[in-house]
């Protein structure tokens, strides 16, 4: 939690125990001291170019680390600032964070992209949600080992909006089920009441504290996250449309780079979307993957290519087939220019035999399935964006005997009926507010 005035209430209080000062701003030399003795462990956020006065006064006053804010462009410089750091301080944590985050919601509308001209759908289509999803996986493959570390500004708030405990809620929410680490920017006006002891204050932020205690409690452990379909490009972009929709269509995917096509991290994936431009080497590992029985999407490809040899089939304008070992490549002539129409493409492509899981009535809401070591999916964190209750119908790819259901809101846990037919596992979720967890079980 990022904490901006003078002075701050126990952690115990709270109920965090991590705190990030701006070094910016100037951080007054008592409240260094005040937030030690109120239990939390205190983090240094600095800006690039600040980060060695930053880190040792950090060290000078014992706190636990330094948060580098780094910008887009500043992306070449931080590894070698970061090696420099540690070298110079062994002791002292270095995390770094990404400030590209958006605020959690609905907008309640589809806004897409035809012929470079935004289009928006009408109120009774699909909405569109904002999530952090498809940027979490993204910053997983580009700070691993480190777990993504990101914040996100309020400032799109209509200016006298009153934040609410669901808009804190939702932004833990979404960072806790998709596994990743927050800096949650609090409301100068709630800080304020907090400290004063405010009774509206810390009746909002009881409620968030449900949240947090939910999370903080859930043991991660060794599982990692579920996906079928890979997204390979050429460089990162946290930013990418592709990726969003995939993430609204509940398409689990993970996020490489072309390098890993040439490794064995692509094993296993019954889809890989390749927006990298192949090299000759990369293209026989194309061909390999697609022999062993995966489909290849090569967006935008153009050249001649291994692959190639086999008889085509022409799908339609923009798209050709070519069937390759138990597997086939399909090559797209153009760039993605519907991300909307693209991810139910691919989603289509997937098939009811390959999808991990789908959702009834659940156009709010995002589900993201975890895997444990034997690649057994075990985990199902689900994130409800409308802020409204719903009942979900859900469908999950294995057959499960026992399927157990827990929320912030009633703790753990309701067994839930499993209906299990033709390898696949179907149950009814009656009730999410903003985020639940299935554990599935087989004997």
């Amino acid at each position: 939690m990022q904490w901006n005035d003078a002075t701050l209430p126990p952690a115990s209080s709270l109920g965090v125990n991590q705190i990030v000062l701006a070094w910016e701003r100037g951080v007054p030399t008592a409240l260094w001291a005040t937030a030690r003795k109120q239990g939390y462990r205190v983090y240094v956020e600095t800006p690039l170019n600040q980060a060695t006065s930053a880190a040792k006064e950090c060290t000078e006053k014992s706190c636990a680390g330094i948060i580098l804010k780094v910008l887009e462009a500043e992306s070449a410089e931080t590894e070698k600032s970061i090696a420099s750091l540690r070298s110079a301080y062994p002791k002292l944590r270095v995390l770094v964070l990404s400030p590209t985050g958006k605020q959690p919601k609905m907008r309640g509308s589809l806004i897409i992209k035809r012929n470079s001209v935004l289009e928006v759908s009408s109120p009774t289509a699909q909405p569109w949600i904002d999530t952090n999803l498809a940027f979490i996986k993204t910053e997983q493959r580009s700070r691993r080992p480190q777990i993504p570390l990101y914040t996100f500004s309020w400032a799109d708030q209509a200016p006298q909006t009153i934040l609410t405990a669901d808009d804190y809620s939702l932004a833990v929410a979404e960072a806790g089920a998709f596994h990743a680490d927050l800096v949650l920017q609090l409301d100068e006006h709630l800080q304020q009441g907090l400290n004063k002891r405010d009774s509206e204050a810390w009746a909002l932020w009881n409620q968030v504290r449900s949240t947090l205690k939910f999370f903080a409690d859930a043991s991660a452990g060794v599982l990692e996250p579920a996906a079928n379909v890979a997204v390979v490009v050429d460089q990162l972009d946290p930013s990418d449309e592709v990726a969003n929709l995939l993430s609204r269509h509940n398409i689990p995917f993970q996020v490489f780079i072309a390098a890993d096509l040439k490794t064995e991290e692509l094993k296993g994936f019954d889809i890989v979307i390749v927006f990298a431009k192949p090299d000759p080497e990369t293209v026989e590992w194309i061909k390999n993957l697609a022999t062993g029985g995966a489909t290849v999407v090569a967006v935008d490809a153009h050249g001649k290519y291994s692959w190639q040899s086999s008889q085509p089939v022409q799908l339609n304008e923009h798209t050709t087939s070519y069937p390759v070992g138990n597997g086939k490549v399909l090559e797209l002539a153009e760039p993605v220019s519907d991300p909307e129409t693209f991810a139910q493409d691919i989603r289509r492509l997937l098939g009811k035999r390959n999808a991990l899981l789908s959702l009834w009535n659940g156009l709010t809401t995002i589900a993201v399935p975890y895997k444990d070591r034997g690649a057994r999916m075990t985990l199902l964190e689900l994130v409800n964006y409308a802020g409204e209750p719903l009942r979900l119908q859900v469908q999950v790819k294995g057959s499960f005997t026992t399927i157990r259901y827990e929320t912030p809101e009633h703790g753990c846990c309701k067994s839930l009926e499993p209906v299990r037919h033709d390898g696949f596992t179907e149950f009814v979720i009656p009730e999410i507010r903003i985020a639940g967890r299935v554990h599935l079980e087989s004997q």
